[in-house]
């Protein structure tokens, strides 16, 4: 595995010194860029594009052409896991993902396996060493995966849920059916994410989306447990190069601490926790991903600047084991010039907050 021309984003995750902040956006591949649309319409479906290995390379690497981005991350989605066991994933228009078969009989969760993704999930790894190939070692590329609470989530709801009904009442009703499912899980998103590495992603994410809206209590014992399983087994170094690994829970900020000791590299924040507060709280443990929200793409790019300075600020000028990304992911209604505005920012500034720390260090 050779390294990237552009290597920032990968020695920023190893909490090394850079030149400037790398930034890269959370679903930069999206119906946010008209292009992207025009791909989509080919393919016939979101799921058709997922599952085609050359047209998930080309939206991969449609932000790239666009933009001045330190990373690509792999197109895909997070529901392709249980869709490989067997849950009949479908996509309707305004609805979002459904499940034809959610997990609710004690009998089909015992039955649950974890699929092979050099089998069930071929199309995904084809598309990452197609990518691969594609980027010509410009900037790394991303592999990534929905945590086991999470995914557990779809799997059991059925689809995206406003309270959790189903899956919580199992939580606190028959947790050992839980447990089982998330066990599995566990077991299949470790393979997964170790096959995309093999394939040539060169970092990988574990998108625990749905984490927040567990208790304290709870978020520990079925999910930051899963967490750390999977952490502890995946492959932390190919070809010579380490492998750095990022957890994102979408408002786990309460539990910062805790998800350092899964033994990731990196945690992602979202935008309600201030990014110099958690930097603070983690010191120099593991890098942190974030966090600008997302809504601040609806603004003029003036402001998109004086909020994007902002997040650098709070971290500190020497910004070290920064990533600057949004705190969730980019919304389809996002103006694609406001992105560049964005990106130019943060690269800009981040380059005079390292030139002005240096000043001050010498004249001290």
């Amino acid at each position: 595995m050779s390294r990237p021309s552009n290597d920032t984003f990968l020695r920023a995750l190893r909490r090394q010194p850079t030149e400037q902040t790398p930034v890269w956006l959370m679903r930069q591949a999206g119906r946010y860029l008209p292009e992207y649309c025009e791909t989509r319409r080919r393919a016939g479906s979101f799921l058709q594009l997922c599952k085609n290995p050359a047209l998930a390379c080309e939206v991969t690497l449609q932000p790239l052409a666009r933009y001045d981005l330190d990373a690509a991350i792999l197109f895909s989605d997070i529901l392709t896991v249980p869709d490989a066991m067997g849950l009949g994933l479908f996509f309707t228009d305004g609805e979002g993902p459904r499940f034809e078969r959610p997990l609710r009989e004690e009998w089909a969760i015992r039955d649950l396996t974890a699929p092979d993704p050099w089998d069930h999930l071929r199309y995904v790894t084809d598309a990452v060493a197609e990518i691969r190939r594609a980027l010509h070692d410009s900037v790394p590329l991303i592999g990534f995966s929905g945590s086991p609470y999470t995914l557990a989530c779809y799997m059991v709801e059925g689809g995206a849920s406003s309270d959790y009904r189903h899956i919580k009442s199992m939580l606190y009703g028959r947790p050992d059916l839980l447990h089982r499912i998330l066990s599995v899980t566990a077991d299949a998103v470790t393979s997964y994410l170790n096959a995309q590495i093999e394939s040539g992603a060169q970092a990988v994410m574990i998108f625990d989306s749905w984490g927040g809206s567990l208790s304290a209590a709870a978020y520990r014992e079925f999910s930051l447990s899963y967490l750390r399983r999977i952490v502890d087994g995946l492959i932390r170094e190919r070809a010579g190069e380490p492998v750095p690994s990022i957890v994102f829970t979408k408002g786990g900020g309460l539990w910062l601490e805790s998800i350092v000791d899964s033994g990731c590299d990196a945690i992602g924040v979202d935008w309600t926790i201030d990014i110099g507060e958690a930097r603070r709280r983690v010191g120099q443990r593991v890098a942190l991903q974030g966090n600008l929200d997302p809504a601040v793409l609806f603004a003029s790019p003036q402001q998109i600047v004086t909020e994007a300075t902002k997040v650098l600020a709070s971290y500190g000028a020497d910004g070290c084991g920064h990533v600057f990304n949004l705190g969730h992911g980019i919304s389809q209604f996002t103006p694609p010039e406001n992105v560049k505005a964005l990106i130019d920012a943060v690269h800009q500034h981040s380059r005079q907050l390292r030139q002005s720390g240096n000043k001050l260090t010498r004249g001290s």
